[in-house]
């Protein structure tokens, strides 16, 4: 393809950077991630007039469409973002990673000394312009550096290297359990263990693990209040319900087809209606069909990547990869639940959907490091590119 002076080829004997990526990149998995971010802009362009009422006290002193531009805005830094990611080579994409989990753990470090607070918890760093929350960061830049811990133990079963993981899991979660944020903590422990049992976790240990979650769990809800009252309310409607009773108000509104774009009227008195309950609003306004449609699309990016594994022979790739789409499937799935009154109300984003510059831009970057490491394409075994991939130095060695 020539356009003016410059020509554009993609064919299968071109070597350039671009085109190597095209052809290594998996394209359906992008096409869905896509996907998503423009349904993601058509459900914040619904909740934005719900949350920029809700920010202006009651009274019209921001405009509409507010967080849609803002989203907008985090699109258009997050789009790159994810792209030029998946343009490292696996092992650029791992050296990235350690140097992120490096940056944003200080960073994590550092929230109960300069962090701000919000609705009674710290979690957040102020920064020009939005609030960012490191652990968002941290999560997939951990999961990476995990699994690049754990592939060692297939070279040299002798490196304590799940002892080592341990330790870093342990510190992240009690800078967690500080802030507090009981939800990421627990999303934290879930996918490390996923990573672990990939590595080959003995049985004993992980029921152990198990076991300690559970004992965590029980002592939150002993000394934490607000962790009792939302199981209480999500066991025995107890307590303050008031989020999920309007979120249930939304869905009920809306039944199978929703009232139509731009004509909700419960998304109104629906808190955080363009962040943590912004499914309500899609089922409100789009109803329960384009719901579950867009479950479905989560499980399908979630089921593209496993079955794009199941012949893989790179320890790093599949431990990294399936950390990831862990990351991204798990934290979707909490949020739908909540939404929907099946597992206790937390404030956790639906990935690419929700508004939110940490929560949009944090998913660019696990996508992109996800799209990065999951490269290869078994038509170019001669490229010079895959000979010279951790791909192949990983298959050889397995």
């Amino acid at each position: 393809m020539k356009i003016g002076p410059v020509t554009f080829s993609f064919g299968r004997a071109d070597k350039s950077p671009m085109a190597r990526w095209f052809w290594t990149i998996d394209r359906p998995l992008l096409v869905m991630l896509m996907v998503l971010i423009g349904v993601g802009l058509i459900a914040v362009a619904a909740a934005s007039p719900a949350g920029a009422l809700r920010l202006s006290g009651g009274q019209v002193r921001f405009e509409p469409l507010f967080f849609l531009q803002r989203q907008i805005l985090w699109v258009l830094m997050g789009l790159p973002l994810m792209l030029g990611i998946s343009m490292l080579t696996k092992d650029a994409a791992r050296r990235f990673a350690l140097g992120g989990f490096a940056m944003f753990l200080l960073l994590l470090a550092l929230v109960p000394v300069i962090g701000a607070e919000n609705n009674g918890a710290q979690r957040w760093i102020q920064l020009p312009g939005f609030q960012m929350q490191p652990i968002e960061f941290l999560k997939p830049f951990f999961v990476v550096t995990t699994a690049w811990l754990f592939a060692m133990r297939f070279e040299d079963r002798s490196l304590p290297v799940i002892p080592a993981g341990g330790m870093l899991l342990a510190i992240i979660v009690s800078f967690l359990v500080m802030q507090p944020d009981f939800g990421q903590a627990a999303l934290v422990i879930a996918i490390w263990l996923v990573q672990a049992v990939l590595a080959g976790l003995p049985l004993l240990i992980l029921g152990l693990a198990l076991l300690a979650a559970v004992g965590g769990l029980v002592l939150a809800y002993q000394f934490e209040p607000h962790v009792r009252n939302r199981i209480d309310g999500y066991l025995h409607g107890e307590g303050d319900t008031y989020q999920v009773d309007r979120a249930l108000d939304c869905f009920r509104s809306g039944g199978l087809y929703g009232t139509g774009p731009g004509e909700g009227v419960a998304k109104f008195r629906l808190p955080e209606a363009h962040t943590d309950y912004i499914f309500s609003v899609i089922g409100e306004e789009f109803g329960a069909i384009v719901c579950f449609a867009l479950a479905l699309l989560y499980l399908a990016i979630v089921l593209r990547v496993l079955l794009q594994l199941l012949d893989e022979d790179d320890p790093f790739t599949l431990i990294a990869a399936t950390g990831l789409v862990a990351q991204f499937g798990g934290q979707a799935l909490i949020n739908m639940s909540v939404n929907l009154a099946l597992a206790p109300s937390k404030g956790m984003t639906l990935p690419f959907v929700s508004h939110g510059g940490s929560s949009f831009l944090a998913t660019a970057v696990a996508m992109g490091l996800l799209l990065s490491i999951t490269r290869r394409n078994r038509h170019l075994k001669s490229s010079p590119y895959l000979q010279s991939s951790s791909l192949s130095k990983g298959g050889a060695a397995a």
